[in-house]
């Protein structure tokens, strides 16, 4: 994965697969946590994705937000890398800063920038933009104070209506203010109408990058939830990964990943990312990794150039 690619319109350059963080401190300890990061650099990455917000989602198993990002923070102190790594975090979804306000874009990065260890967020995302009636003049404007102040180098936006986006990059245009350069949109074989349609319209019409998150469907891409059969996962939960496996959708989707899986000897994940990473205006998808294990079908996804009829075969199978 040494081959870097720019990030829409900004200076970053990343590498085509991005690491997910939302599972350090959740489903991988610290040492787990370590030794992915370890080895996704080892192989030629250099760009991560968390939140503030990572892992609030599951308080009952005694996670909290932020810990992603701490545990991020402390494998760059100790590694002495942080000049190796672009860091992507988010804003808008942590319980004690949530939304957009400026008063909170503002709190929530300082926040952020404590347990990362850093003194600058490479690519800064709005996470959620639950309150549409907060203008989007007073979210960019608190953005632009951020990478004025050096605090973030880039910004970039994830679930937003194609309006607000659309009026967002008007705004900073016409200002002369920072400007989102990518979209992290859920999107994957068995969720494709959260990206494809008016937000991919947009991306490519403005420039911008698409790093979709979700790409493996929470784990379902990768064959091991299917109808009727048990998984021992904390991700096998109503709306993850065990959801799909009760549609036809997800049915037809498995059985032709399985097809084109088996027919090149690769796993079914690595498909999976293949063919997200051939879809238009896609830059770098996010995948994360439990164990060191699980990492070499992420990477193989880099090498796997999907035929057209291998793409159609998945495309109509997720239709």
């Amino acid at each position: 994965m040494t081959e870097l690619r720019a990030l829409g319109s900004s200076d970053l350059l990343v590498s085509p697969l991005c690491l997910g963080g939302n599972v350090f401190g959740w489903t991988a300890d610290k040492a787990q946590s370590f030794a992915v990061l370890d080895a996704y650099l080892a192989a030629g990455g250099n760009f991560i994705d968390t939140s503030d917000s990572y892992m609030n989602y599951f308080p009952e198993q005694g996670n909290e937000p932020g810990q992603s990002e701490t545990i991020i923070g402390d494998w760059l102190a100790t590694r002495r890398n942080r000049d190796d790594v672009v860091v992507a975090t988010k804003v808008g979804d942590h319980p004690e800063y949530m939304g957009l306000t400026p008063a909170t874009i503002r709190a929530a990065a300082d926040e952020s920038l404590r347990r990362l260890r850093t003194d600058h967020i490479d690519l800064y995302y709005t996470h959620y933009d639950r309150d549409e009636s907060i203008p989007v003049d007073e979210i960019i404007a608190a953005l632009d104070d951020l990478a004025k102040a050096g605090k973030v180098r880039a910004i970039a936006t994830s679930n937003i209506s194609p309006e607000r986006l659309s009026a967002s990059l008007a705004f900073s245009d016409r200002e002369g203010l920072a400007r989102y350069v990518a979209l992290q949109p859920a999107y994957n074989l068995v969720s494709r109408d959260t990206y494809e349609g008016a937000r991919r319209e947009i991306v490519e019409r403005e420039g911008l990058a698409c790093v979709p998150y979700f790409a493996l469907a929470a784990g379902f891409l990768t064959g091991k939830y299917r109808p009727g059969k048990s998984v021992e996962n904390v991700r096998n939960l109503p709306g993850l990964a065990g959801g799909y496996a009760d549609t036809d959708r997800g049915v037809q989707v498995l059985d032709a990943l399985e097809r084109v899986a088996t027919a090149r000897e690769v796993e079914m994940a690595t498909v999976a990312l293949a063919w997200l990473a051939q879809q238009p205006t896609v830059t770098a998808p996010i995948a994360s990794a439990r164990t060191v294990d699980q990492l070499p079908a992420l990477f193989a996804a880099h090498d796997l150039h999907l035929s057209d009829a291998e793409l159609q075969t998945l495309t109509e199978a997720s239709s």
